[in-house]
């Protein structure tokens, strides 16, 4: 058998299990997260998703994409074209990245904000990093976190963060369970933080990771 018919029996195989998958899904909104890297972001979402019960056939999670913005818009937009293709298309996209020292963020924001279908796209970032998230379950701040020496800002974040959880590593398991107890207070924070934001013209520190989680909360409340 040549390649050829050998890549078109990997597509029909793929087909049929999408659609296999379909006729298990709950009847709530199917939504594709792809994150950057492979630890820390797809852990805590796939953590969210067993803690609330939702469906891995309706919340699908993938972090195999390395850390560069870009390259997350090109996965999500892949696994994205698959399923449509196979007619079990998403109704939400959201693409998962910090800005850090990416080359690729505003490319990967503009790329996302003009992705089509409307409305199904949308661009989750931290500023300078994830774990600005993680600290705002603990306090407030607007403190910059820029680098200094040889430590970029996400290091000198995650220095901060240390005050508060000692043992802090990326791709930590249980770190959603941990943080539970304080993610209204996270949410709140992280709010009040962007608004700071918008008032003065910086970005740094913000995160949008709370609507993605309240969202994903949102959804399991309805569907009980």
């Amino acid at each position: 058998m040549g390649s050829d018919d050998l890549f078109r029996k990997r597509r029909a195989q793929e087909k049929q299990a999408l659609k296999r998958r379909h006729y298990r899904r709950a009847r709530y909104e199917k939504v594709l997260i792809v994150c950057e890297g492979g630890k820390t972001e797809p852990q805590y979402f796939n953590e969210l998703r067993d803690f609330y019960r939702l469906q891995a056939t309706n919340v699908v999670i993938s972090g195999d994409c390395g850390s560069d913005p870009m390259s997350v818009y090109r996965t999500a937009k892949d696994v994205f074209a698959r399923h449509s293709n196979a007619g079990d298309p998403f109704n939400r996209v959201y693409c998962v990245f910090d800005q850090d020292s990416h080359a690729g963020y505003q490319p990967a924001l503009n790329a996302i904000t003009s992705a089509r279908p409307a409305g199904v796209w949308q661009a989750i970032t931290s500023v300078p990093c994830f774990e600005f998230w993680v600290l705002l379950h603990h306090t407030y701040t607007t403190q910059a976190f820029r680098p200094a020496g040889p430590r970029s800002g996400c290091q000198q974040l995650i220095r901060t963060l240390g005050g508060y959880l000692p043992n802090y590593a990326k791709g930590q398991a249980g770190l959603f369970e941990r943080l539970h107890g304080q993610l209204d207070f996270a949410i709140a924070n992280a709010e009040r933080a962007l608004q700071h934001a918008q008032a003065t013209g910086t970005d740094n520190p913000t995160t949008s990771v709370h609507k993605l989680v309240e969202y994903l909360r949102n959804l399991a409340l309805e569907n009980r």
